[in-house]
């Protein structure tokens, strides 16, 4: 007799089991979807910034090569401002 009473009790406790590991996998499969998604605009972003740092390292003055220039140029406005005069 307790067999019997007992097999409602045990059926609504697994329901109640089954529907809280139905809503907990819900949730981790929710979670772990938005951590996929939250990485690849993360490797988005890591390409777009990457793209721009390689324009601004194509863009920028080549400083050196201008330093130098300069100074050979000095070089010849001192070479004939001395044998000049």
């Amino acid at each position: 007799m307790t067999a019997d009473s007992e097999q409602p009790v045990v059926n609504g406790e697994l329901a109640d089991l089954r529907r809280r590991l139905d809503v907990a996998y819900a949730r981790v499969e929710g979670g772990l979807t938005l951590l996929n998604h939250r990485t690849e605009e993360a490797a988005k972003t890591v390409d777009d910034l990457g793209a721009r740092l390689t324009s601004l390292e194509h863009a920028r003055w080549p400083l050196p090569s201008i330093a130098a220039i300069t100074a050979v140029g000095a070089l010849v406005v001192a070479v004939w401002q001395a044998f000049g005069r």
